[in-house]
């Protein structure tokens, strides 16, 4: 096999905000040679990508899929093999139910040069940027980040909800508003109380940012009645009920 002679960089490029996005990976996007780009990355961050850069797409949404993760892997290893700097851009951190793990698992073994550069996770900055802070020391000082969308075949079955419901005070769901009435039996039958607050936030950090703030009996409804979809964090804790007093003081987006 032909020796590579380029390095493989997996960057986060955080929640959407392009304010938000890390110093180091604007710089890589400004020299990359090949920049291949998840579908959640905001406009303004792709803007950075020098004009004589290649761009690829790469994002997957829900039924619509533009390349597989085993091509996006051979993708990366080919790249690197005729490129110096390929960008990896993904959205929110690498490493947070971003696949980079994955990813550079592979790349390791195939000897191609890799280096992660963390973003801010969508987990972290949209209950932020919706007046919600994870902890707090009248309301919570634990955080669970749990997927709400699991893949087939994986390590073990299931979440463990039940666990979740007892063990933590705030509970951060990526992914799982389609699998959301599912969830919430799952932590009633735990023992978590149908009063418990729960904030969904839908593109967060970005310019269209909304919130819909219910409770576990009521969040539901509220979905069919508003139309709300996902891309979406849930956070359920009493820290939701913070967010009518701090959501004033929302960052200028």
């Amino acid at each position: 096999m032909q020796q590579p002679i380029g390095k493989v960089y997996l960057v986060g490029a955080g929640p959407g905000d392009p304010g938000l996005f890390t110093l180091k990976g604007k710089t890589l996007l400004e020299h990359a040679d090949v920049v291949i780009y998840d579908a959640l990355v905001s406009p303004q961050i792709l803007a950075m990508i020098s004009p004589n850069a290649e761009q690829i797409p790469a994002g997957k949404r829900r039924g619509r899929h533009s390349l597989l993760q085993e091509e996006i892997t051979q993708l990366l290893i080919a790249k690197a093999h005729t490129h110096a700097v390929v960008v990896r851009l993904k959205g929110g951190d690498p490493f947070v139910f971003g696949r980079g793990g994955e990813e550079m698992e592979d790349l390791v073994k195939f000897g191609i040069p890799v280096e992660v550069v963390p973003g801010i996770t969508s987990g972290i900055a949209a209950p932020a940027y919706a007046g919600i802070p994870l902890t707090h020391r009248a309301y919570s000082s634990s955080v669970t980040f749990v997927t709400g969308h699991e893949s087939a075949g994986k390590y073990r079955p299931a979440v463990n909800w039940s666990a979740i419901a007892q063990g933590s005070e705030t509970i951060v769901i990526y992914m799982g508003i389609h699998n959301l009435p599912y969830i919430i039996g799952q932590l009633q039958s735990a023992g978590l109380p149908l009063t418990t607050p729960i904030a969904l936030v839908r593109w967060g950090t970005c310019a269209q940012q909304e919130e819909l703030i219910g409770t576990l009996q009521t969040i539901q409804q509220q979905i069919a009645e508003t139309g709300f979809e996902a891309p979406a964090i849930a956070v359920i804790g009493n820290v939701v009920n913070l967010h009518d007093t701090l959501a004033v003081c929302r960052p200028t987006i």
